[in-house]
This record gives structure tokens, sequence and C-alpha cells, in this order.
């Protein structure tokens, strides 16, 4: 008996056009709009104003009639040797405040997912994420209760041991001052995501995890940790897209234009602000802040390029 010959017909995909796939899908186009429009109107369309940092930039004649000075206001800005110490900064401060933030946030994540009274876990979340809604201002004010050279808590206790304690002239301190503040204030917060993270784990795994013999650091180590790690490398990611930004809210609300301390907490950001106030350059201004862009966005290439070769599915893009 002969054998049919079976031949397999090939599959064709329809494609769909643009008007059906808007009828099908519009309403969630449509949600896009506010998004796409902030983008437009808050940051591409910005973007024009560029040029001033290539021209001679006066309030007076405008964007329009100001004259082209070429690359001068970059020259300057490198002669000058300022932006060196600004961006080493920047750059100290922000690698400071994403390993002590992400592994505090981490830590406090895994903390809470091991409490088991619910009415204490609660409590305690809810006082670690209160910090990320106060303003850099008032706790300035509640920083300087405690280190006031003459008023301060930590001053009188100096003092009363024979010592003088002045916070505001001596710049060392202030880079653990300032990454302590800044775990104190966002690690509640960012713990958020990682808990979500720990909730979503299979349960099943940790009960075979139990019947291996397992102990609870086993388990973290073993399970939870390696779960996170995804997350982990692409919460950092987010982190060093704005590793060339500098917290202009915290910085020069607890620092102000002390020139004393300039040497350690000066950011670029803090920096252009007090060029635009005091200098009224606005060319030079420009010019730091597309400095900044430029090589914040050649960082977070690189940086995501080698997250992808580590590991591929954390990568942004």
């Amino acid at each position: 008996m002969s054998k049919a010959a079976v031949t397999s017909a090939p599959i064709t995909i329809k494609k769909r056009g643009f008007l059906h796939e808007m009828k099908q899908n519009g309403f969630l186009y449509l949600l896009t709009v506010p998004g796409i429009l902030f983008f437009i109107v808050f940051s591409y369309l910005p973007m024009c104003g560029l040029v001033i940092a290539f021209q001679n930039f006066s309030m007076r004649y405008g964007i329009f009639g100001s004259k082209f000075n070429g690359l001068a206001n970059f020259q300057f800005l490198f002669q000058t040797g300022d932006i060196w110490r600004v961006t080493g900064n920047t750059l100290f401060l922000n690698v400071l405040f994403i390993l002590f933030t992400t592994s505090m946030s981490v830590f406090l994540a895994i903390l809470f997912s091991e409490v088991k009274n619910q009415n204490f876990k609660r409590i305690t979340q809810s006082l670690s994420i209160l910090p990320n809604f106060v303003s850099w201002t008032v706790i300035a004010l509640f920083l300087d209760a405690f280190i006031e050279p003459s008023t301060g808590m930590f001053a009188k206790m100096a003092k009363s041991m024979g010592y003088t304690l002045d916070f505001y002239s001596n710049p060392g301190v202030w880079p653990a001052l300032l990454v302590f503040l800044r775990v104190w204030q966002a690690s509640g917060y960012g713990a958020i995501v990682y808990i979500a993270t720990i909730v979503g784990i299979d349960p099943q795994i940790y009960e075979a995890a139990d019947i291996d013999g397992a102990t609870r650091i086993q388990k973290i180590t073993r399970i939870t940790l390696p779960i996170l790690k995804p997350t982990i490398i692409l919460m950092s990611l987010f982190s060093i897209g704005r590793i060339f930004y500098g917290d202009f809210g915290m910085i020069y609300a607890l620092v102000g234009d002390n020139g004393l301390l300039f040497s350690t907490t000066d950011v670029i950001d803090t920096y252009v602000y007090r060029m635009m106030r005091m200098l009224r350059n606005y060319g030079m201004s420009a010019a730091t802040g597309m400095y900044q862009s430029v090589f914040g966005f050649v960082f977070i290439v690189v940086v995501n390029w080698i997250a992808r070769k580590l590991e591929p599915d954390s990568a942004l893009f």
C-alpha cells in the first residue's frame, strides 16, 4: 500500500493595518497620549535651548539675537578646573547613595518579609516610608538642631568633654553625613519594589527548602537574593541613569552657599545654579548642563551594555 505524501501548507499571518490596530486598541493608545505630551513638552522641546551653550547669550537679545561664540563656553568651563571638582563630587556622592541606599532597601525588604506579626510589620513599614515625604528643608532644620556650632546637641556634648565641634567648617564629614541622611530618607520607600518581588515568589519554593532542612539564612541567600537579583540590577540602572545629576534639593537645602564645604559637597547642579544666580552667565550654565547630559547618556549606555552581558533580562534596552 503506497503512502500518501503529506504536505503541510505554510502558515500565513495576516498583517493588521494601522486602522484595524487603532480600532482594536485605540483606547489603550489614547491612554499613552498624556505621557507622550508630557515628555514632548518638558523633555524634547527644551532641547532647543541647548543653542545657548554655543552663544554669548544675553537676555536683552534672546536666543535669536545673541551672537554665537563657538566652543568658548566649554573652553572656559574646562579651563577653570571647577568642572572636574564638581563632576568628581557628583559621581562620588551618587555612587555612595546608590550602593548604600540599594543595600539598605534590600535589607529592609527581606527583614519585613521575615516578620510574621502583621500589625508590627505594617507599623514598621509605614515608619520607614514616612521620611520620603519630608521636605529636605524641614530635614535641614532638624539637622541644624543637632550640628549647629553653638546650640546644637552634638556641639554641646563635645563642648562638655572639652572639644570644639563645627560641622559647617569641616568638609570631610559631609559625605558620610549626606549618605546617612539619604539612606534614612529613601531606603524605606525604595524597599517597596523589592517587597513586591518577594511577595511574588512562589511559596512552594520555600516549602521545598524547609523539607530539605534549609535554615532561614540559607533560604534568604539561596532563594530570595537570587530572585531579587534582576530587580536590583534594573533599579540600579534607573539610578545610574541619573548618576551625573546631583540631588539639588538635598545638597542646597543642607549646605547652601557655604564655600567651606564646596570641596566635598559641590555638585554639578548646585554649581550651575550658583553660576546663573551670581555670575548671570547663562551660556556657561547651558554648556555645563549639556556636558552633564551627554556624559550621563554615554554612561547609561555603557552600564546597560555591561548589564546586558551579565543579566540580559535586566537590561533597559
